[in-house]
């Protein structure tokens, strides 16, 4: 090996023309740079988003909605849900451990129990929240709707 055998790696280069190597390689010059101006001097940068002066698309289209930053994203269980467990394993209390081992959530979310479905099993629901209708279910068959 010696250095005029040198290649770079295949793939790591990514032009074959050499900009400002003199006149004779008829890239020299200005090296492709064209005449004075921001662009031609070394270390410019462009500014991201901009267009010329022409007001940047982030500036003309309006800002919409309103972020809460306080906002609870709850995993959402219907009583349906919950008979079908009660049913397929026997559960006479479902938790977050229950939904977890059935492969319905992965432990981490908040849990919110909602009223869609009708709930025949007697069963003791613990979860993060539950809306009124699912409570109202559950205490109605004689169980009991426990926040964690």
């Amino acid at each position: 090996m010696k250095l005029h055998t040198l290649k770079p790696a295949e793939g790591s280069t990514h032009s074959s023309r050499r900009i400002g190597r003199g006149p004779g390689s008829g890239l020299g010059g200005t090296s492709t740079r064209g005449h004075k101006g921001a662009k031609a001097r070394s270390g410019y940068k462009r500014k991201i988003g901009f267009e010329g002066g022409q007001m940047p698309l982030q500036r003309r289209v309006p800002k919409a909605g309103f972020k809460n930053i306080n906002h609870k994203e709850y995993f959402a269980v219907n009583l349906s849900t919950l008979q079908k467990l009660a049913e397929k394993h026997g559960y006479a209390k479902i938790g977050v451990a229950e939904l977890v081992e059935a492969g319905l959530t992965n432990g981490k979310e908040l849990v919110k129990v909602l009223g869609n479905g009708e709930l025949k099993a007697k069963v003791d629901v613990e979860a993060n929240a539950f809306s009124k209708t699912a409570e109202e279910a559950i205490k109605a068959v004689g169980g009991n709707a426990t926040i964690i």
